[in-house]
């Protein structure tokens, strides 16, 4: 894990147990190395509505499927597509295969909104990458909560 992130993490009081496993780039790979890893697995896509400059960090259960189309209606939006690695980069300094709220921590302008699935946001233990894919974050519910409001950016709850 980058020692920004541990820092971060320490001194916003957000507590977690790190696990450390081989490379995993899809939530088939993480099925295979990190099941024995306790609370909600989940994934995360980076989105951006066409044609703007607004960014979306949606966030499911990883073995659910994300309904593109319903999620358009519910950001009352024309068009998502996925955000290139630029903008991954740049605005949660992030690489692809590596994509999690937990990058959160890197957008110092606030510029993308965190689009929680409701399961996501209910569930008594959840995990994510550290920003890095050869380990996993199992963070509680009162610490995920924590992070997410002290990131300061934008949160939906959504039944997606």
């Amino acid at each position: 894990m980058e020692p920004a992130l541990a820092a971060w993490l320490e001194e916003n009081g957000v507590e977690y147990k790190i696990h450390t496993h081989p490379a995993v780039f899809t939530a088939a790979e993480a099925k295979i190395h990190c099941s024995h890893i306790p609370g909600l697995h989940c994934k995360n896509l980076f989105l951006k509505e066409k044609d703007t400059e607004n960014f979306y960090l949606v966030t499911i259960p990883a073995d659910q499927r994300l309904d593109i189309k319903s999620l358009r209606s519910k950001l009352k939006s024309a068009h998502l597509t996925f955000a290139n690695e630029e903008d991954l980069e740049k605005y949660l300094g992030l690489t692809k295969g590596a994509v999690s709220p937990l990058g959160l921590v890197n957008d110092k302008t606030n510029k993308v909104v965190i689009v929680l699935e409701e399961i996501v946001w209910e569930a008594n233990k959840v995990t994510f990458h550290p920003n890095i894919n050869t380990k996993t974050l199992e963070l509680s519910k009162d610490s995920f909560h924590r992070f997410i409001k002290n990131t300061g950016n934008r949160l939906l709850v959504l039944d997606l």
